[in-house]
This record gives C-alpha cells, structure tokens and sequence, in this order.
C-alpha cells in the first residue's frame, strides 16, 4: 500500500452538528469539544459560521484564540458582511481559513436565492476574491452540488479556482446521491476543471439515505483529498457523515485504500461519549464503532469463535477506538492518584480544577454504589466543570408520592452569596416526584420555566447504576439545557433543572 497521501479530517461538529434540533451549545461546552478534536488530531475544525450570530462569533474567536496545531474555519456566505466577520473572527489564529459557500441546484437558484446562473459564477469568484484578501486557506463549496447541472458547476468551481480557492468542497446537502453516481462527479470534475492540480478536493455527505459514509468513501476513491464529518454523525436531518465510521473504514481496510489519516482512533470513543454527553444526542446501542453493542456477543456460536481468537467475530479490537474492558477495580478505599489513573486509561484527560471536583463526586458514588464501572467514572468526568461557578448548589433533597395522593418534595439549595434556602410543595394528585422537585427549585430561585423535553438515560448497569436525566427549557425564547448524573433519578432531575438555571444566570452575567 503506498500511504503516501494522506486524508484531511475537516471536523464540522461544531457548526453542522450544532445544526440539529437541541444540539446548540455553550461557549464552554464548545472549547472542550474543540480541545477534544485536538486530541484526537483533527486536521481542520469548523469552529462555526462567525456571522449567524453574536455567540457563534464570541465561540469562533474563542477557539481561533486558544485551539493551537489544527486549522480553524468559519463558514461565511459570498457576501462580504459574513466574510468580514469571520476574518475578524478569525485574524488572531495564524492558521485559519475562510470557508465561502454559495448554492448552485436550479431547485435552489429558483427557490431560494433568486438569481441566474452568470450572478451565481460571479457571486463565487467574488466571494473567493474577497476572503483571498484576509487568508491564503480558503475553501469553497456550491451548495446542493449533488443535484446541480455538471456542466454549470464545472463553471462555478472554475470561477472559484480562478479566483484562488485552494479547496473545492462538493457538499451533497440533503443526502441524495448514490456511492457510484457521486464517485463519477469528483472524477468529472477533477478531470475537466481548470488547475485541479493546484487544489484539494473535499466531499461534504449527509446521511438522508443512509449513505453518507458510502459515499464520502466513493469520492475519497475519486480524488477527494478532504473528508468533511462530524462525531457520531450529528447534524441537519439525518445527519453528517461520522468522523468515527469513515476513519475506521480507512483504517480497518487499508489493504484496499491507498490512503491514511491522522486520527488517534484510541481517542475516538472517548470524544464521542464526550458529544454525546454535551449535546443530549445519545448514541444508539447499534451505533458502528462507538455503540456499547459494537463489540458486545451474545450468539453461543459467536461467544464461542470469540473465545477462540476474537478475530473470527470482531474486525478491530475495542482498544483500537478506545474502549477497555470494564472492570471494578475502584471503589471508596480508592484514592485520588488510583481515580486519576483510571481516567488516564480511559482516555480522558482532567484538569487540576475538574479533579478536585470530580474526585469528590467518585467519593459519593462510591458510598452509594457497590460496583464502580468504567462508564461510571467516564459519567463523572465528562461532567467536570470545577472552573465554572453556579449561582445554586443542591444541599439536600427529600420526596415522597403515592398513587392515590400525588408527591411531596422538600428542597434545600445554597446560593453564591453563602445563604441557605429551603422551600417544599404541598401533596398534589396532579403531579409526580419529579414535578413537585421542579417546582421547589422556581419557588427557590423564582424562575417559571417552561419544560420542552426530559430524557432518562442509564449511564451503567446494575440495580444502582447511576442514571442521566437530560431536560430541556423554554425560557425568554431561547431553549437551554441542562444534564444531571446520580443513582437517584429524581436527584438526578433535580441537578439538571438547576443546571439549566445556572445556565441562565451565567448568560445574565454575560450581557
């Protein structure tokens, strides 16, 4: 195998992932990811699209200001607003790049933006032109490409190229094409472009049909040198092609491909797990290479061909994509040097401000648990954030239902300032637990919010496993969301609701 050309991993987590329903993030919450993806070594990270708003820019400037080693992107229109604020997004990273779009289907032209064909081809070359002012790096892709005319966008990527776009994207935006029928674009456009030569050619899939990976391969087979994606496949719809699928495909089969990327596979769980934990976005169980059935056998036949060599079932080992074996090695007696090891071979790394906390939340369930499984600790840790300070703390939690008189709850929370402050509700037949705790925490912090989604997710196994209630809030017009881990579900309602108001509070604080 000549591995002499190497595949650019494009991570667009951040802005096409964010893109799917109740996947927005914090400005927190995306520096973490982007440090992550470093890890992982991304080769190019699509911070966001710097224009679409006031906290896309602040988290585009953020990452430009500390993420060292990959190349930092904003997306930005072909006009020159959203150009000029992804430079100034942008300028303080000297690795960066402009990453211009315009759509080129006649279902778009006509529908959509309302131009003809010569506006489009002007409307690229200007675009390029005008980003070539403030970076070298500059990518550009025609939207929809997979369903425009060949032959016009041999001529809106000509243009591009002319006017010194050193990538050509070509995005199948709403997941249309078929692996061959995408395949036979890049080779027409690779061969029948000005100066192709001179430029990267990148593949942008979504996965409507279930295709995306297929077919980012298929153009990965016809020239494609860049591969656009994101961590576990989130995205608009459907979703995006999954970084995690599409490299193990390159890894795993190398002795068909004849290329290679950067990615430290051994870091690809734990960032999933990370993603998922940020976005409320679970993983399915059958999810390929991060789903917690992706090396689980339960066929005799398999269990016994595994025993014999795990090769006769498993087509990489799980320690390829970080995942260990769980074992139950911790427990109370444990100290913090042994917990911080633990971490370590899980993947992870914390910081000296999350150890302290999350050491003392081990502690905890330790006392409350008879087994500690690695998913256990990997709940704990994803959930560190010893550096942000939280208006409310919850002290103390009582509750009690019936199914012929409905629930109590009594609450005690601290406040920032020192104050301790309690508050119950009366026995209702209208509400549960869960709804009763919610409403002691508004009476507390006088916060009325309005409850969207809550979700309950089992983070181990066992009887005591710990459970993760992810809810979501209406609140002002604006939805936030918030995550709580305990072996306690409804504590664990508890800490998410606080946490969205937490949340709150701090983006009071900002403005």
């Amino acid at each position: 195998m000549n591995e002499s050309k190497e595949i650019i991993i494009f991570d667009t987590t951040l802005r096409d992932g964010e893109q799917a329903p109740g996947c927005s993030m914090t400005l927190g919450e995306k520096l973490k990811i982007a440090h992550s993806l470093k890890e992982l070594n991304v080769n190019v990270i699509e911070a966001g699209f710097a224009a679409a708003s006031p906290g896309d820019f602040e988290s585009v400037k953020a990452i430009a200001s500390e993420v060292e080693g990959p190349t930092v992107c904003s997306l930005a229109r072909c006009n020159e607003g959203d150009i000029e604020k992804a430079h100034q997004a942008l300028e303080v990273n000297p690795n960066r790049r402009i990453h211009v779009f315009v759509a080129t289907s006649e279902i778009h032209l006509k529908h959509k933006l309302n131009m003809a064909k010569d506006e489009v081809i002007k409307a690229a070359y200007n675009g390029v032109k005008m980003a070539k002012e403030y970076c070298q790096n500059v990518e550009f892709s025609p939207e929809d490409a997979s369903r425009t005319d060949h032959d016009f966008l041999t001529e809106v990527v000509n243009a591009a190229i002319e006017a010194g776009a050193t990538t050509i994207n070509i995005p199948d935006t709403v997941g249309y094409t078929i692996p061959f029928e995408f395949g036979e674009l890049f080779k027409h456009l690779i061969t029948h472009c000005n100066n192709t030569e001179n430029v990267i050619f990148s593949v942008h899939c979504h996965d409507d049909l279930g295709l995306s990976v297929a077919n980012s391969l298929a153009a990965l087979e016809s020239g494609a040198q860049q591969v656009e994606c994101t961590i576990n496949g989130i995205g608009e719809r459907a979703g995006n092609t999954s970084l995690e699928e599409v490299c193990m495909a390159i890894r795993t089969r190398k002795e068909y491909f004849d290329f290679y990327t950067s990615i430290d596979s051994t870091k690809l769980y734990p960032t999933s797990r990370l993603v998922s934990t940020i976005t409320g976005m679970h993983v399915p169980r059958n999810k390929a290479i991060v789903g917690d059935n992706a090396f689980s056998h339960e066929a005799g036949i398999h269990q016994h061909g595994m025993l014999r060599h795990a090769s006769t079932y498993e087509i990489m080992k799980p320690q390829d994509v970080g995942i260990g074996r769980s074992n139950l090695v911790l427990g109370k007696h444990s100290g913090r040097h042994a917990f911080l090891d633990r971490v370590k071979e899980l993947g992870y790394e914390l910081s000296n401000e999350d150890l302290g906390p999350a050491f003392k939340e081990f502690k905890k369930l330790a006392d409350r648990k008879k087994d500690i499984f690695d998913s256990d600790i990997e709940a704990i840790v994803l959930n560190a954030d010893g550096g942000t300070l939280s208006t409310w703390e919850l002290i103390d939690l009582e509750t009690s239902s019936g199914s012929s008189w409905g629930a109590y709850a009594e609450l005690k929370l601290k406040h920032i300032d020192g104050s301790i402050c309690e508050a119950s509700t009366k026995k209702t037949s209208s509400s549960g637990p869960i709804e009763s705790v919610f409403n002691a925490i508004e009476e507390i912090t006088g916060y009325n919010l309005e409850l969207t989604n809550f979700e309950i997710h089992s983070v181990s196994v066992g009887e005591d496993a710990q459970g993760e209630v992810t809810v979501t809030v209406s609140y002002e017009g604006q939805d936030y969301r918030g995550h709580g881990i305990s072996t306690d579900i409804i504590e664990s309602g508890a800490l998410a609701y606080l946490e969205v108001i937490n949340r709150i509070e701090r983006n009071k604080n900002r403005h």
